[in-house]
């Protein structure tokens, strides 16, 4: 009874009539739907031209807005305000605003090479309501039977760059007449002239001759230039002085009687203006400046400028300007740069609630940070965590807690000489030195983890690809406390020497490189068919195998050899993530994912460090199953009750298809189909039903099927997904297609968690 006040406001909200607020002789805008025949250019592409729409309409309870406007008939209480503020008034049918539709629909076509496309309507008027249908007919589009261009006889010299650099073949000889697409040329070409010293030249210089009378739908473009009014040719710069105002205040630069506490030094053709207790370091302020004189000028080197500053912590904003001068006859662009301190120093408290494998908890962490340490922008972080989670008493682990400390400093700039001189190609370069430690606390044992790592960062094409490589990163893994219960279970080595190994005491010296490329690039319209591609690879062991090859090998009592009197891990992992997604239209999208992963220890490792294996199920695997609950394979050995240390493998392969569909500007749904496993890369004894094996592994594979709600609040999303296992390799053969006889209590998981799943 407690939801029936809620109940009913929803049924009087969608029963309530659609057109009772419509005037008489009025008709309310029902449905609007574009028929048309021409390929390329569908209904979805057409429906942002239309100047008339009809009211929202949410999926399964219909135009709620519009039903909530019809509900009072007046605004003399607070809730009929409320109900009139959220809701919509009825979209009423009008003649003129179908006819400009008809020509803006008309006009795209046109655009898109349908030159003689023809537009109709069809109006159904019933009940007060309006059905408007537009027929849409094509005919032939205009095809491009010859392109060329006339730059060369202009100025050869913008002919020369864009030619180098294949910009002149903008549409295809053989393709349809778009005009949008001639206008993205236009566009194109423009940003590489000004990316190669045209600082002046704007799009509006460029101009296509088209005649569309040499054939039937056929057409002839020629591209031309125009030459600048007050000169014979267009004018290339390079950059010439350089200035930068280094944190400054403008008290003092306002005031001449105060410029006598300003020093102004040289360094490297850059003169940096600056107080005598200096904001930034020179050094830092030159290799986050990609504005060097005698470079030819280019926009990106300007944006590159911008971002690499603005993203320096210490830095609150920056301001460029640009001014055009001559100098015995040559071109030049003169830089005033000026950077503005922000404040230096930051602290955060966060307190989260928790959710791993449905168990729930609660967490904190305190952060401070520095923003500029070491006087170059450079960001020391301090940070402080833990985390409690409430585990049923009917499992094994109990409660269990966990604490740590991470200290970190980051540095804007590669610390590699060898490759200093190529900074101007890789923005937001980074250095990174980390040191951390951290306890995990269970009622079976105490773990500890001590994390020493460096890190370089680097991205190029227009941030589009991104390196990060990790020469040396060091976790050295001990366990003090163990129960007696964990160690006969866990830690005999008759029972379960997998399991012993992968919890051992340890050290793993690893080195690591990931790539990752995206089509989205900065300042730029996303693509329709946007995706992320990234791969890695991680290498363990090498450099404590080289040691004890040059000093001398000790062994333990399990046989395995030891550096410092630690045992050693060595092993290789590649991960390789494709994200691909397609946007129908701003309210519909499909989003694909492929995550494939192999881990192979070797040498002085038998099996991979708990740390470093796949788990299978979770927010962002397959859907159907909580955080590792699902795999290897088809193992199903559950009797230790949460068995979280046999969920896990070395192979991974997880596939997603995901239909996202925006309803309002905060809420989408989504539909999702997931599918994977993971597996053990040998035949371990305890995990039976995990082995890998090429001729069976695609009958192993878990399928989940859900539903998801999202709020998007811009700067977070917030998820929830609901799935149901389809196919669960872990049952017995002839039930595993549990899509066909569900249970729920076994079948279903959900998941809160933030963002995309990919």
């Amino acid at each position: 009874m407690k939801y029936f006040f809620y109940i009913v406001i929803v049924l009087a909200i969608i029963s309530c009539d659609t057109t009772k607020k419509v005037p008489s002789g009025s008709y309310l805008l029902n449905k609007v739907k574009i028929n048309t025949d021409t390929k390329g250019v569908s209904e979805s592409d057409l429906k942002p031209y239309l100047r008339q729409k009809p009211n929202s309409s949410m999926f399964i309870f219909g135009k709620v807005k519009l039903h909530a406007y019809n509900i009072p008939n007046n605004d003399s209480t607070w809730l009929n305000r409320q109900l009139l503020k959220w809701g919509e008034p009825p979209v009423l049918y009008s003649d003129r605003l179908t006819g400009l539709s008809m020509e803006q629909i008309r006009l795209q076509l046109g655009n898109k090479g349908y030159l003689n496309a023809e537009v109709d309507t069809v109006v159904e008027k019933k009940d007060k309501k309006a059905n408007v249908t537009y027929e849409v007919t094509g005919h032939d589009p205009y095809l491009v039977r010859n392109f060329k261009d006339s730059i060369y006889s202009v100025d050869s010299t913008i002919y020369k760059i864009l030619d180098e650099r294949k910009r002149l073949n903008v549409i295809n000889e053989g393709a349809i007449f778009d005009k949008e697409v001639l206008e993205k040329g236009r566009i194109m070409i423009t940003n590489e002239l000004r990316n190669n010293g045209y600082y002046n030249f704007v799009k509006d210089n460029f101009y296509y001759l088209v005649d569309t009378t040499v054939g039937t739908y056929q057409a002839d473009i020629t591209l031309g230039l125009n030459n600048p009014t007050d000169s014979t040719l267009h004018s290339q710069y390079r950059f010439g002085s350089v200035i930068v105002n280094n944190g400054v205040s403008s008290t003092i630069l306002q005031d001449s009687t105060l410029h006598y506490l300003l020093d102004t030094i040289q360094y490297r053709d850059m003169k940096i203006v600056q107080e005598r207790d200096r904001f930034m370091r020179p050094q830092a302020i030159f290799y986050n400046t990609f504005i060097r004189p005698d470079r030819i000028y280019s926009d990106r080197l300007v944006e590159r400028t911008y971002s690499s500053l603005n993203r320096l912590g210490s830095v609150s904003q920056t301001s460029i300007n640009l001014t055009p001068v001559v100098v015995n006859d040559s071109n030049y662009i003169d830089a005033n740069i000026s950077i503005f301190p922000g404040n230096m120093h930051y602290m955060q408290f966060g307190i989260d609630g928790t959710n791993s494998a449905g168990d729930f908890g609660i967490a904190t962490d305190a952060t401070y940070e520095h923003k500029n340490a070491l006087k170059g922008g450079e960001t020391f972080r301090v940070k402080l965590n833990a985390a409690y989670e409430f585990i049923p008493a009917s499992d094994s682990a109990r409660n269990y807690y966990e604490y740590g400390a991470e200290t970190q400093l980051s540095i804007p700039q590669l610390l590699l000489p060898w490759v200093m001189k190529q900074l101007k190609d890789q923005p937001s370069a980074s250095t990174e030195f980390s040191l951390g430690v951290n306890f995990q606390n269970r009622r079976e044992y105490l773990r500890q983890f001590f994390n020493l790592s460096s890190r370089f960062q680097w991205s190029r094409h227009n941030w589009q690809v991104t390196n990060v490589v990790e020469p040396i990163a060091i976790t050295y893994v001990r366990m003090p406390r163990m129960s007696d219960r964990f160690k006969e279970v866990y830690m005999n080595d008759s029972i379960n020497p997998i399991l012993k190994a992968s919890y051992d005491e340890q050290m793993i010296v690893r080195s690591s490189y990931i790539f990752s490329y995206t089509n989205v690039a900065l300042n730029e319209l996303p693509p329709r068919f946007p995706f992320r591609v990234r791969a890695g690879i991680e290498v363990a062991g090498y450099l404590p195998r080289l040691v004890t090859t040059m000093r001398g090998t000790r062994k333990n009592a399990s046989g395995r050899e030891m550096l410092f009197k630690i045992p050693y891990s060595e092993y290789v992992k590649t991960d390789f993530d494709f994200a691909p997604t397609y946007r129908f239209d701003e309210n519909n999208t499909l989003a694909a994912h492929l995550a494939i992963g192999a881990a192979f220890p070797y040498g002085n490792s038998i099996v991979m460090p708990f740390e470093k294996r796949y788990f299978g199920g979770g927010a962002n695997s397959v859907r159907g199953w909580s955080t590792r609950s699902l795999g290897p394979g088809t193992y199903s050995n559950d009797s230790l009750g949460y068995d979280f240390a046999n969920k896990t493998g070395d192979i991974k392969l997880d596939m997603s298809l995901e239909y996202r569909r925006k309803l309002t500007k905060l809420f989408e749904l989504a539909g999702f189909i997931d599918a994977g496993n993971v597996w053990t890369i040998k035949n371990y004894q305890s995990q039976p039903g995990g082995y890998f094996q090429w001729n069976s592994f695609y009958r192993e594979l878990a399928a989940a099927y859900g539903l998801g709600v999202r709020l998007d609040l811009n700067f977070l999303l917030l998820r929830v997904d609901m799935g149901m296992k389809a196919h669960n390799p872990a049952l017995p053969r002839g039930e595993r297609w549990t899509i066909f006889k569900p249970e729920f209590r076994r079948d279903f998981a959900y998941h809160f968690a933030i963002g995309y799943p990919f």
